[in-house]
């Protein structure tokens, strides 16, 4: 009965990474780099651009292995990669997800108009919310002063790193 079982996730296990094999995915992400080894402090393969299409060889937890069209292949976070190409607009922008896509998403929003805001504002329904529920004045201003602040590409590497958040994680 224990042998039958290990073969049932044994089988399972080699079906999920034949099923990922050959699947398209897409960089979504600026400063993503094609790492050696499934580890954000291996050595860097190559730097992808936002909107090169990926194909997946395996994958192992976070991570990716993956060939580019030119036949280079090593690993890439999932956090920096999308099942879906990035719209025209976002990869001439050269926009991405700067954090990586901590959630793997790639929120697509006309508010999202800079990746290195900490913060993306709110929409006007969120807005109209705050003003129909009393939210005081000093705490509506206190939120535009953040909005305001500003964040480069190394301050939220560091971040990352020292959070041990995303490809950073243990």
């Amino acid at each position: 009965m224990l042998k039958r079982f290990f073969f049932i996730i044994f089988v399972i296990g080699i079906s999920m990474t034949l099923f990922a094999a050959g699947e398209k995915v897409w960089v979504s992400s600026s400063g993503a780099t094609l790492k050696a080894d499934k580890s954000a402090s291996s050595k860097n393969v190559a730097s992808l651009p936002i909107g090169m299409q990926l194909s997946v060889i395996s994958s192992d937890g976070s991570w990716y292995q993956v060939s580019t069209q030119s036949g280079q292949k090593g690993w890439i976070y999932r956090g920096k990669i999308s099942n879906n190409p990035p719209s025209n607009a976002d990869s001439k922008k050269g926009q991405g997800n700067v954090l990586g896509g901590l959630l793997s998403s790639n929120i697509k929003s006309q508010y999202a108009s800079d990746t290195s805001r900490s913060i993306r504002g709110l929409s006007p329904e969120a807005k109209e919310y705050a003003m129909k529920n009393g939210t005081p004045k000093d705490c509506q201003n206190a939120l535009d002063e953040v909005l305001k602040l500003k964040v480069n590409p190394s301050e939220i590497e560091t971040f990352l790193k020292t959070g041990k958040v995303g490809e950073y994680a243990e």
